[in-house]
Formats: C-alpha cells, structure tokens, sequence
C-alpha cells in the first residue's frame, strides 16, 4: 500500500496544478495553506496536528459542525440505495419528502420548491423565474431587477449581475445584465427609500427586487432592521412586483430565527437557499417560490421553465437536507442560538473598547467589527487572521472586518474560546 503524501508534497501539487479562488497567482506560489486532514465539530485539524476553531463555518456553510454523526449516517444509508438519477420526468423519494419539508417551514405561501446546487445558482434560477414569469404572462417589459448595493448574490453572471461589490464583478462589466443598485453608503434608511421611489415612479420595467434579509454577509456583515425590510414587501406588492430573498447565508438559524425573513413576518415571492441547507456536506440548493409564479408557466411546453442541471434534486444532497432539517428538530438548535446569541453580542460590545477598533455589531450567530478602514482588501484584518492562526482560531476576514459566524451547535465553551481568540488577535495587532 502506497504511503500517504506527506504536507510538502500536496502543497507541491496544490501550487503546480489547482486554482485557488479568490487567490492571486503569486499569493498562491508564495503563501503556505492550511492542509486540513480531518474536522470534527467546530474544529479543524490539520496534517502538523495543529487544530482551529472554525470561526466561518468554512464559509458559512457547516452550520451544524463537521462530520455530524446523523448526516454521515444518512449520506451512508442514501448512497447504498441511490446516489443519482436524472430528475425530469423522474421521482425519488428523497426530493420528494424534501420538497414537502421545505414547504412546511417555508414562509407562508411559498409552495414549490425548485433543487439546484449552489447559492449562486439558487440565486440564477430565482432571476430567471422572474424573468420568465413576466415575458410569459403580459409584462414582458419587466426585464430590470432593483438591488441594494453592497450585495452579494453569488459568482455566476447572472448573480453577479444583481450583486453590487465591485471588487466581486469589477472584471466581467460588459457580461453583465442591467441591475439598479441603490447607494448603501449612506445608510441603509436611505438605500430603502431609494428602492422606493423607483418602486412608485417606475415600476413598469422592474422584474423584482432581490435582498439579502437584514445582513449584507460579503460586504462586511452590514445589517439592517426587520422594518426596513417589512416596509419593502408592502411596496413590492403595492408596485405588483416579485420580492426575491436571498437566504443562503442568512437563513437557517444564522441569525436567529429559522428565516431571516421571519423577523420581519415577511414572505417573499421568491427565497433562495444553500450553505446550511445540506449542513455543509454536498453541493445543493433551493429555489422556492409561490403558486402563483408556478401557474404563470402552465400551458404547454414552450412555457417550461427553461433551466436544469445534471445534478438536479440529487438523491444524496436531498436526503442529507432532509436529515439536517430533522435535526434541527431534534436538537432544538434554535433554542441554542438564543443564549449563544448574546454570548456574541456581549463579547464584540467589549472588542469596541479595543484600539483602532472603528465599530462592533452582532446578529444572531454572526459578530464583527471593524478594525480599520473599510473595504475588501484591508490589510490588518489579516494579520489578525495570521494571529488568531497562531492562538488556534481559523477567522478569514472580509478585508479589515474581522467577524465570527461559527457552527450553531458550538458548545459554549468553545464558543468562548473563539470569542477570546479574536479579542487578543485585535489587541495583539493593535
């Protein structure tokens, strides 16, 4: 049996042949990674054995840990019976019992569930939906969506189009569609009263209005109150347009109740969901939507929604979201991120005190600061990176927005060793 490579030798592979995203070439021949052999819970273990609280969720998307006992049981028991077929014109019971599921804790009137593999593509198929709906049914001139700016929906052209950082879809300009990105620079009240004006002197041409429901997560973690977003349902409805949610980082628990939309007793046209949704395990993703945009693609095949993909409604990913939804259930993870919550909130309220130390806010399971000046390649938000390393914590910053948006279920004592981490990572850099 050949032996294992050792580190130095995958990082020689890693540089002579992979593509790092988000990495510059030279960061990329220069910096040594992190080669991660094993994860457990909110830890990360890599090959000098050396662990790291898992301060992002690795990317927000293990909401639940790593290596969850129920989810590796039921990815077992899926993949002894099946692990794929072609969903059109096919059923299975997994994506059948998940669609069900999703239904029933979807926001009121949300009743048909459409399975794609990423949050960016859950993003595309919502876009797509509008678009269509509107073309098909008299208002083919509803062909602009309305977005906050700062947003980020995700990396395929159709998601980058509604995001609006700069640093994300500077580069592809001419590839993308036309979106209305409001200023958020200047607050967020005022960003909502711009989506308003357009909504009432202009609505003819708006296809739907995508937000992120009270957190911008890529653009440092920017949050809003629940009446902001209250108050933009009533005017996408008085306008007679689609209200798109994008979920993938905030629902789920994230920031406190299942649905971010929840806190604004909102239900959105559209809702999109990814990260946690298969507990950080496999690719899969979700569109839901309501009746009425599913009636708007009756009458013969030339009304189909024209988008699929070979892995779509995969019986591996749906039995495994099926499985994290049941231990939501059974474990009352809700239950548990209330008192994490303001565990958080507490900690990042003392960081403010610290030197150079421009701002601290929290939600839910999410806290940040700022820690100098603003923007997605601040410096010193890495070198606290490189020093929480050092002290065991694996942060990765959004430029100099040093946050925590670790595993619902992190014990508390973990919790707070993540959270003292990152106090002596900003005071040590100071």
């Amino acid at each position: 049996m050949k032996a294992p490579l050792t580190r130095s030798e995958l990082i020689t592979l890693d540089r002579a042949h992979l593509w790092r995203p988000y990495t510059s070439a030279e960061e990329h021949a220069e910096k040594d990674p992190l080669v991660i052999a094993r994860a457990q819970g909110p830890w990360l273990h890599d090959m000098n054995g050396r662990r790291y609280l898992d301060g992002n969720a690795s990317w927000w998307v293990s909401n639940l840990g790593h290596n969850h006992p129920r989810i590796t049981a039921a990815l077992t028991r899926q993949a002894e019976q099946l692990s794929h077929c072609a969903f059109a014109g096919i059923a299975h019971e997994p994506g059948v019992l998940l669609a069900r599921e999703m239904v029933a804790v979807a926001p009121k009137g949300l009743t048909r569930v459409f399975f794609s593999d990423d949050g960016s593509t859950a993003l595309e198929v919502a876009v797509k939906i509008a678009f269509q709906y509107w073309r098909q049914n008299g208002r083919p001139q509803r062909t602009r969506f309305l977005a906050l700016g700062g947003a980020f929906h995700g990396d395929t052209v159709g998601a980058m189009s509604i995001g609006g950082i700069a640093a994300f879809r500077g580069a592809f300009g001419p590839l993308l569609f036309d979106t209305v990105h409001v200023d958020t620079d200047n607050g967020f009240e005022r960003a909502f009263e711009a989506l308003h004006r357009e909504l009432k002197e202009n609505p003819d041409p708006i296809a739907g209005v995508v937000v992120e429901p009270l957190i911008q997560g890529a653009n440092g973690m920017r949050m809003y109150p629940a009446s902001l977003l209250k108050a933009l349902r009533e005017a996408t409805r008085a306008a007679d347009t689609l209200l798109i949610a994008d979920e993938v980082f905030a629902g789920y628990g994230r920031t406190g109740t299942f649905w971010a939309v929840d806190q604004a007793h909102v239900s959105p046209d559209l809702l999109c969901t990814a990260k946690g949704f298969s507990g950080g395990t496999l690719p899969m993703a979700a569109t839901l939507a309501t009746e009425r945009l599913y009636d708007g693609f009756r009458g013969g095949k030339d009304r189909a929604l024209m988008h699929g993909h070979s892995f779509c409604g995969n019986p591996l990913g749906a039995a495994i979201a099926r499985e994290v939804l049941s231990i939501y259930r059974d474990e009352d993870v809700l239950g548990q991120v209330s008192k994490k919550a303001k565990q958080i909130a507490h900690a990042f309220e003392a960081m403010a005190s610290l030197p150079k130390v421009t701002g601290t806010r929290a939600l839910g399971m999410v806290g940040a600061c700022e820690v100098g000046e603003a923007g997605y390649f601040g410096q010193r938000g890495w070198r606290i990176f490189e020093e929480a390393k050092k002290r065991g914590a694996y942060l990765r910053p959004l430029g100099n927005t040093v946050y925590v948006a670790p595993p619902l279920n992190i014990l508390e004592g973990e919790l707070t060793q993540l959270l003292d981490i990152v106090h002596a990572s900003i005071a040590a850099t100071a």
